[in-house]
């Protein structure tokens, strides 16, 4: 009885969590560049576990051992908007953005603007970067700014660099440090570029499938924890029992 409430709690403990994971991917659903993400568990079998309870012999038990959320990379659709800065990545590949600290973190989220100096930044406010490191634009010289499917930059004053876009050999290593933001180990020249200015990438999350996992994850949960009170129901049971045999 008492392997059967761990293990219950155990499994509580681990639908929680995938509640809050999918709470965070439905909270996001209109985040420009959002990557979903869902919950992994590895399995500890208790090898040693009583269960002579009911049973003639010793039997492994299973518990959660550990949790982790991975994110899910694939694309979202592309949305226009006609903002002249707004940029999406019709193809792998992350554009790159310097962190308050000058080290560099990877995002697809290409909601771009000029921040009071002219500056390309994030919504957050911090620099994209080009092949040669953050770039300014002045309205009167620059004028209108083309950028290529490629990423080349261009104004009235001519090519002003391109859109630094970076890919990973495994984007699984990718650690999150924001909604759209991720940091990571040796980044390599994206291949095949296609850029699309004036759009954006939208979320990946799709509602309809996170309603339904929610459903089944709230059903899993209160199925465990009808075990859990069937099972303090009989040691009350057994306690009881055993206080009218002893007196």
């Amino acid at each position: 009885m008492e392997n059967a409430q761990l293990v219950a709690l155990s499994r509580q403990s681990i639908l929680r969590n995938h509640l809050d994971v999918i709470a965070n991917n439905m909270a996001n659903i209109n985040t420009t560049g959002y990557k979903s993400q869902n919950l992994h568990f590895v399995e500890y079998v208790m090898p040693v576990a009583d269960g002579t309870a009911f049973e003639p012999e010793d039997r492994a038990i299973s518990y959660v051992d550990m949790f982790t959320t991975r994110t899910d990379f694939d694309h979202g659709s592309i949305k226009l908007t006609g903002n002249e800065f707004d940029l999406a990545l019709n193809s792998d590949g992350f554009f790159v953005v310097q962190m308050e600290d000058g080290t560099e973190a990877y995002t697809r989220a290409g909601s771009f603007h000029l921040d009071a100096t002219g500056q390309l930044v994030t919504s957050g406010g911090r620099p994209v970067l080009t092949e040669g490191g953050p770039i300014t634009f002045s309205q009167e010289e620059d004028g209108r700014v083309l950028i290529s499917s490629d990423g080349t930059i261009s104004t009235e004053q001519g090519g002003r660099g391109r859109i630094r876009v970076v890919d990973f050999e495994d984007v699984r290593t990718l650690e999150k440090i924001g909604d759209t933001i991720f940091k990571g180990e040796d980044p390599a020249p994206a291949q095949e570029v296609r850029l699309v200015q004036g759009a954006i990438e939208n979320s990946n999350v799709y509602g309809v499938t996170e309603v339904t996992r929610m459903i089944e994850v709230t059903r899993a949960y209160d199925a465990t924890s009808k075990v859990v009170k069937d099972l303090d129901e009989l040691r009350q049971q057994a306690i009881s029992t055993l206080g009218q045999l002893q007196a």
